[in-house]
């Protein structure tokens, strides 16, 4: 062989080994990868934690909206994949998807809590009502059993979307809250009772104490 040829081989040899070593250092040094958690209890857990702000561990983003569709993309696996199987699986998945970005997330939510009532968990009751509720006002349509409290601002957005200068307007800055858009006629206090939801005297009450800066 060539004296050449046999010297650039080890050269290229050389270097192969060099980048190797090169790569297995930057790879030691690196921070382990965060596991994506694959047990929708595990998801649900995560999604509870970021809103009480125990243990809250940036795995995914540095911000909750990004770590909640990282959730619901893994809670989407499992169910394509029928992974869930009893009420608390269900009702844990309708906790990740009511946590969404656009009105299907909260109708899916919507069904997964109605499978979980089905499959014996009677607590998922009030949950199908406050995800219907979302969904209703997601399209613009008014709640109907008052579970939905919002910025004045946020509900003046949700009523406005087909106009483009809403998010110019002072309405979308003022401050307060509000259950509006609210169909109080549709569902009856004692409807609402059955699905552990406040009859309106209630709701109303609350209202004023979150405007009063008490709750």
């Amino acid at each position: 062989m060539n004296r050449f040829i046999r010297v650039g081989m080890l050269f290229s040899c050389l270097f192969a080994f060099q980048s190797l070593a090169r790569a297995q250092a930057v790879a030691a040094q690196a921070p382990p990868t965060a596991a994506v958690p694959t047990n929708i209890h595990e998801l649900f857990v995560e999604d509870q934690d970021d809103r009480t702000g125990q243990g809250v561990v940036p795995k995914y983003a540095p911000d909750v909206k990004s770590r909640d569709a990282m959730r619901r993309a893994e809670a989407s696996k499992l169910l394509a994949a029928s992974e869930l199987k009893t009420a608390e699986d269900f009702r844990d998945a309708a906790f990740i998807f009511q946590h969404g970005s656009d009105p299907n997330d909260y109708l899916l939510a919507h069904i997964l809590a109605i499978e979980a009532i089905l499959k014996g968990d009677v607590s998922s009751k009030w949950l199908a009502a406050a995800t219907l509720d979302r969904y209703l006002q997601a399209i613009g349509q008014k709640q109907v059993f008052g579970t939905q409290y919002l910025s004045n601002g946020y509900s003046f957005l949700l009523t406005h979307k087909a106009d483009p200068k809403a998010m110019n307007s002072p309405e979308a800055n003022r401050q307060g809250w509000t259950q509006e858009p609210y169909d109080r006629t549709l569902v009856s206090d004692l409807l609402r009772g059955g699905f552990g939801v406040p009859d309106q005297a209630t709701q109303a009450a609350r209202l004023r104490q979150m405007n009063a800066g008490k709750q």
